[in-house]
């Protein structure tokens, strides 16, 4: 195994334990403000879209490589 490789791998496993455990400490933190429904939405809706973003960089990083090859 290359470094490059171990270097993709452990940083896609380690943002997804990292996002992973932010949706844990959103949901918590929304339970025990009583953010009710609304809140909840809010607050995820704020976290999906940095998610989105992270996950279309990927494709877009994907797309744009094999363009150049």
């Amino acid at each position: 195994m290359t470094e490059k490789e171990f270097t993709e791998i452990s940083l896609t496993v380690g943002l997804t334990l990292g996002i992973s455990y932010m949706l844990f400490i959103v949901y918590k933190l929304a339970e025990e403000s009583k953010a009710g429904k609304y809140g909840m939405m809010i607050l995820f809706v704020g976290l999906g879209l940095g998610i989105f973003g992270f996950v279309a960089k990927y494709f877009i990083k994907m797309y744009l490589a094999s363009q150049l090859n």
